[in-house]
C-alpha cells in the first residue's frame, strides 16, 4: 500500500464499516488502518475478526446487521463517527420461483435495511463534528441486468436511490453521501463459489483493463471517497469495474 497515495486528513478520523472482517470489507479495514484512522468494524465471523484486529489497530464489534437495534448499539459503542463505511452484503443466488417472502425480506434485511438505519445513527454524531462521509456499496449487477439474484439486485438498486435521498437531507450538515460500486472483485468467496474458467472468460471479454479486480482496488477508491480531498462530492456512484459496463 506504500506506493499509494497517502491522506492525511484522515489521520485520526473515526472510521466504521460493516461487514469488516473478510473480502472487501477486510481490505477496508486494513486500508484505513494504514492511514491512521481509527477503526471500528461489525461482522459475525468471529474468527476472521479476531486475526484481523489481533495487532490491536482496530476494534471489532460483533453484530449482525439484521438486527437494527444491535446495530444501533454497535454504532453508539464506537462513539461519533467521521466515515461510515457501509459494506455489508451478502450475494447469495436464487431461483425466482423459490422466493418465498420471508426470503425476500431477510435479504433486504441484509442488503438494504442497513445502510439507512446505519446512515440515520451517525447523522447527529456527523453534524456535531462538522461533517463526514457515507460511503454505501452498491455493485455492478445492477447495471448488467444479472439474473438469478433479483432480491440482491434489487437491493444494490436501492442503495443509490437511498444515497441521493440521503445526500439531500444530510448535505447541510456537510455530511457526503455516495455509492461505491465494485465490478466482480476477486475475494475468496467469489473465487470459492462463483468463479470458474467461464468466469474467467467473462472478465476478460467484458473488462476494459484485463488485469482482476481485487478488494484492494475498492479500498483505494473508499480512501478518496472518505478523505476531505473529496470534500464536494455527493450523491454520485463511483464504479471500479475494469470498465466492465
Amino acid at each position: 500500500m506504500s506506493t499509494y497515495a497517502n491522506y492525511p486528513s484522515l489521520a485520526g478520523k473515526s472510521i466504521f464499516i460493516t461487514g469488516g472482517a473478510t473480502g472487501i470489507g477486510a481490505s477496508l479495514v486494513e486500508h484505513f488502518v494504514a492511514q491512521g484512522s481509527r477503526v471500528a468494524f461489525i461482522d459475525i465471523d468471529d474468527e476472521a475478526a479476531a486475526a484481523l484486529s489481533a495487532d490491536g489497530r482496530s476494534r471489532y464489534l460483533r453484530c449482525d446487521v439484521r438486527d437494527v437495534a444491535a446495530l444501533r448499539s454497535a454504532l453508539s459503542d464506537a462513539g461519533d463517527v467521521d466515515v461510515l463505511v457501509n459494506n455489508a452484503a451478502r450475494d447469495d443466488r436464487h431461483a425466482v420461483e423459490d422466493v418465498d417472502v420471508d426470503y425476500w425480506d431477510e435479504r433486504l434485511a441484509v442488503n438494504l435495511r442497513p445502510h439507512f438505519f446505519a446512515a440515520q445513527a451517525v447523522r447527529a454524531g456527523m453534524a456535531r463534528r462538522g461533517g463526514g462521509s457515507i460511503i454505501n456499496l452498491g455493485s455492478v449487477t445492477v447495471q448488467m441486468s444479472s439474473g438469478q439474484m433479483a432480491a440482491y439486485v434489487t437491493a444494490k438498486a436501492g442503495i443509490y436511490g437511498l444515497t441521493r435521498a440521503l445526500a439531500r437531507d444530510f448535505g447541510q450538515d456537510r455530511i457526503r453521501v455516495n455509492c461505491l460500486v465494485p465490478g466482480w472483485v476477486m475475494t475468496e468467496r467469489q473465487r470459492t463459489l462463483w468463479l470458474g474458467p467461464d468466469g474467467e472468460k467473462r472478465i476478460a471479454e467484458r473488462q476494459c483493463i484485463p488485469d482482476p479486480l481485487i478488494p484492494e482496488d475498492i479500498a483505494r477508491m473508499a480512501l478518496f471517497l472518505a478523505a476531505d480531498d473529496s470534500r464536494h462530492c455527493t450523491a454520485q456512484q463511483f464504479i471500479v469495474d475494469g470498465g466492465w459496463v
